[in-house]
Formats: structure tokens, sequence, C-alpha cells
């Protein structure tokens, strides 16, 4: 059985309160799952120590067992010193899109022409 720590959403429409759980994985998001190991709090503060309430030793018992942290309960885990999460590196995230890049070039090129006509007239 391949288990996920992860999330469970709680709470009411537009106010998000998680629980962090071990489940199978191919038990839905908010159904069935095997043990609540913490919490998470959105709506609070970030310097709030209640933001995320974690148990530290029943989720190393479940990671030597096998189960695989979701990537915002790994970086929940590596906060705390459980975990290691590996840095991303993304170096195209900032660069706009194909389409956008195509029609930068040719508003280039346009004002290019633009200003060899000027310089002609």
């Amino acid at each position: 059985m391949a288990l996920k720590i992860r999330l469970a959403r709680g709470g009411s429409k537009k106010r998000p309160y998680y629980t962090v759980v071990v489940a199978d994985a191919r038990s839905p998001r908010d159904g069935r799952f095997l043990e609540k190991l913490g919490s998470w709090n959105p709506m609070l503060a970030k310097d709030n120590e209640k933001r995320v309430e974690l148990n530290a030793e029943r989720i190393k018992h479940w990671l030597d067992n096998g189960a695989q942290p979701t990537d915002r309960v790994l970086r929940f885990l590596a906060e705390a010193g459980i975990a290691q999460r590996e840095a991303k590196n993304n170096p195209d995230k900032g660069q706009p899109g194909k389409k956008a890049q195509e029609r930068a070039k040719e508003r280039a090129q346009k004002a290019e022409e633009a200003a060899a006509a000027a310089a002609e007239a």
C-alpha cells in the first residue's frame, strides 16, 4: 500500500483549515486516512506558532515506514527540521511565453522600421 503524508481540507467556505494526515495514496483528499499527524491553519499570521502544528515523532515513524510527503507537507517538515527538501531551480520561470516573445520581437522590428523611415525623411 502506497502511503502519502498529505493535507486534508476542513473549515468552511473561504476559511480553510487543513489537517496533516497519513493516508493511502488512492483514497480521496478528504476521505479515509490512517492517522492525523498535525494541522495547518493558513488564516493565522506566518509568525504564529499555532499556524503549523506537527507530531514529529509520529511523522518520523511514518517516513521510516515508507510514507511519501507531498510537496507542501515537505515544506513544513523542512521548516521543522524533520526532513530535507531540495531547492528547486526553474531559470525560465520569469520568462514570458512563446507568443509574448514573438509579439515583443514584432514590436521591436516595427519600431526599428519606423526609426529608419523617420531617419530617411
